[in-house]
């Protein structure tokens, strides 16, 4: 594992008590940085901070994206907790019905899209306005300094490609990816980085909403789409995302990158 140094820098990592949160969460503590974990499922939370709580200071709130109010009270008790929060990671996600558009109800559409698309986008504008400010704030350097400021939103390549019978997440994540690159331009002359990771599939606790029946047909069909013929690795993710937040990363915004075992090449 490459060292990467995140000491002195605060991050939330949104859906971060399992899968791809959990890891990325892991490999910021590991590389120093402060984390809060915001989650639905205040079980599995807890799970997450005594697993956590050795590797370094870990807050955790449960959070509904969909929910402004609980965003904008976690946001607040982050910022108690650590001062200015640097770090966004945007990863809190569902999968929705695996079932021909036109199966599925309005309410489950919309509910994807609102956890998927429109959540992100309430975290940034309860995060964002104060990273802004926090990057005023700091003394002058010189202007090829990089950001400390970054956000990191977690698509998916089937938001570049489409999966067919997943239409509302394919959809909410290729508004994902619109949405980083908009914000990102918004955001390039205040110093704040943002970027987005469109991973293949990992084999995380996201295919536990599948119905029975059909989860090992789509376990097959997404495999047979890679040609390295493998689910990504939560930690690969991580390793992409610690990378985002790092100095080393300092002329990328707007961006998309891909780490999907060959399926997209573009």
């Amino acid at each position: 594992m490459n060292a990467i140094d995140l000491k002195e820098r605060h991050a939330v990592v949104t859906g971060g008590a399992r899968g791809i949160g959990l890891a990325i969460a892991r490999r910021y503590l590991e590389a120093g940085a402060s984390v809060a974990l915001w989650d639905l499922e205040a079980g599995a939370l807890a799970e997450a901070r005594e697993l956590l709580a050795p590797l370094g200071r870990v807050h955790t709130a449960v959070v509904d994206v969909r929910q402004e109010a609980q965003i904008e009270q976690a946001a607040q008790e982050a910022h108690e907790a650590f001062g200015d929060v640097h770090i966004l990671v945007n990863n809190a996600g569902v999968l929705g019905p695996v079932a021909p558009s036109w199966d599925y109800t309005p309410a489950q559409w919309r509910e994807v899209l609102d956890i998927n698309l429109t959540g992100a986008y309430l975290c940034c504008r309860a995060l964002v306005p104060p990273m802004r400010a926090a990057r005023s704030r700091e003394p002058k350097r010189d202007p090829g300094a990089p950001a400390r400021q970054r956000v990191i939103n977690i698509a998916s390549v089937a938001g570049k490609e489409g999966n067919a019978f997943n239409a509302a997440y394919s959809a909410s994540k290729a508004g994902l990816i619109a949405f980083t690159k908009s914000l990102a331009k918004e955001l390039a002359g205040d110093g704040v980085l943002l970027n987005c990771i469109t991973p293949a599939s990992a084999d995380t606790a996201i295919f536990a909403g599948v119905a029975p029946e059909h989860r090992e047909e789509m376990r097959r069909v997404l495999l047979a789409r890679v040609p390295m013929a493998r689910f990504v690795e939560v930690d690969e993710v991580a390793a992409m995302a610690c990378w985002l937040a790092s100095a080393d990363c300092s002329f990328s915004t707007g961006a998309v990158f891909d780490i999907s075992g060959g399926r997209s090449v573009y």
